[in-house]
């Protein structure tokens, strides 16, 4: 009964950013948010979603304009091959695109069409998701992201990737507190038997996992240029108190993917349960009106 009243209130995206994150939290993990001492990592991107509104993180989740800052701090070589941008869905002419592309929405997540054979492609399909997409502000569409809230709508038309000897391209997501890189996630075939895997900046398997699913027994080898990667994500993370930094790794080719202040929406759990503490005690969230930053360490990993 609660939850279903939980479900209702969460619609309600009118409601003040404090009262509103903690219904929000509550739905998705069954805990109640401590927003006043928040403690595990969840806790503190919901803190963070509400109090920590730096206006750089508007361009930093737009995946247009965060090519601009990615150029200037790790140079533009890292950055994939653009072919167009577009303000409208109308605006895209697929006849001017290459048989493999991607187009993506630059204001918000999953907003992603992938075309391996434009011969194939449904156009007026496509069309009706761009359009879609273009109609919805992720601030709204999810729990009160606040970097997404003024990011204005649009569509990015970029090169198709591929990796030798799999269906999909491996995502490395490096979480990054403090501008270091205290451990990363693994995304393997996504489209077909999707595994996350947890590697510390060694390249030694961690015993947790996040999200749906249980922990993969399955294991990775380390990609070419590993270090190089380490060091590009810190310059990126450089100045925040979190942020994971995603590239991809094409047989030793770094392609930058995105930034994200919010991973999972700040409701996707790590599992054993012990590591949201673990993991929230890596993230010290800045002052508020004067007081000193909340800090809580922890055990390592």
């Amino acid at each position: 009964m609660k939850r279903l009243l939980l479900g209702l209130l969460k619609k309600f995206k009118f409601l003040p950013p404090e009262l509103y994150v903690k219904i929000y939290y509550q739905y998705y993990t069954g805990k109640k948010l401590n927003l006043a001492n928040p403690g595990e990592f969840n806790e503190k991107i919901q803190w963070l979603k509400v109090h920590y509104k730096p206006p750089i993180l508007n361009q930093l989740v737009d995946k247009y304009a965060v090519r601009s800052f990615v150029s200037d701090r790790i140079g533009e070589t890292y950055l994939n091959e653009l072919y167009q941008v577009y303000y409208r869905a109308g605006d895209v002419d697929f006849d001017q695109l290459p048989e493999k592309f991607v187009i993506k929405g630059a204001h918000g997540y999953n907003f992603n069409l992938i075309v391996k054979d434009k011969s194939k492609l449904n156009k007026h399909r496509a069309r009706y998701l761009m359009r879609k997409w273009m109609a919805r502000n992720q601030y709204y569409r999810g729990g009160l992201e606040w970097a997404y809230k003024d990011v204005k709508p649009k569509l990015i038309a970029e090169a198709f990737l591929s990796e030798l000897g799999r269906s999909t391209i491996s995502d490395y997501k490096f979480y990054c507190f403090d501008g270091k890189v205290k451990f990363l996630q693994l995304d393997l075939e996504r489209e077909n038997d999707h595994q996350k895997l947890f590697y510390d900046p060694d390249w030694k398997k961690l015993p947790f996992t996040k999200g749906s699913g249980g922990l993969s027994a399955e294991t990775a080898d380390k990609p070419p240029k590993f270090e190089q990667m380490i060091a590009l994500a810190e310059k990126l993370a450089k100045g925040f108190p979190f942020v994971r930094v995603d590239f991809y790794n094409l047989q030793g080719r770094i392609v930058f993917g995105e930034m994200t202040f919010y991973p999972g929406d700040g409701r996707q759990e790590f599992k054993p349960d012990s590591y949201n503490k673990i993991i929230g005690s890596y993230l010290n969230l800045p002052p508020l009106n004067g007081q000193k930053a909340i800090t809580s360490y922890g055990p390592d990993l």
